[in-house]
């Protein structure tokens, strides 16, 4: 959540730090992942968000966001 606030208050390398240390805390939780693409997209860094938004995907393969982020990610390289 303090991720979010960070993010929505155009904090967005602070956010990156919080969402980083979250996949480290929850190391197999997808959304974690998720989080931190999503962080790395809106912060122009799409290679750093397609890298976690596999990892997302890899943790949950039937995430539908993951998928359509790296269908989006993918088409803008």
């Amino acid at each position: 959540t303090y991720g979010y606030v960070l993010a929505s208050a155009n904090q967005l390398e602070k956010a990156i730090i919080v969402f980083r240390l979250n996949t480290l805390g929850f190391p197999k939780d997808a959304n974690t992942f998720d989080s931190l693409g999503e962080a790395y997209k809106e912060n122009g860094q799409h290679e750093l968000a397609i890298i976690n938004y596999e990892k997302a995907l890899e943790l949950d393969p039937e995430s539908k966001t993951a998928k359509e982020m790296l269908a989006e990610l993918r088409a803008l390289n």
